[in-house]
């Protein structure tokens, strides 16, 4: 796994999002994500729509992911 496919794997489900993922050793992951989609939702439901499409990855190659939501539009 490796922050590309992480980062494609977000923006297919959430089109539009701004998606960083970075890493210092292809286990660890850390992810911002900025989506007009989110806004009205709750904290745990807008990382539960980004952890959606990563779940199959999670259960073979993905080990660690730190996650960071924004509004997009929003000041935070």
């Amino acid at each position: 796994m490796d922050a590309d496919t992480i980062s494609k794997l977000i923006i297919s489900a959430l089109p539009g999002a701004e998606v960083t993922v970075s890493s210092d050793d292809n286990i660890h992951f850390q992810a911002t994500v900025s989506y007009a989609g989110f806004r009205g939702k709750t904290k745990v439901a807008q990382h539960r729509m980004v952890y959606a499409p990563l779940q199959e990855s999670f259960a073979s190659s993905l080990h660690a992911l730190q996650l960071t939501t924004i509004i997009a539009g929003e000041n935070t």
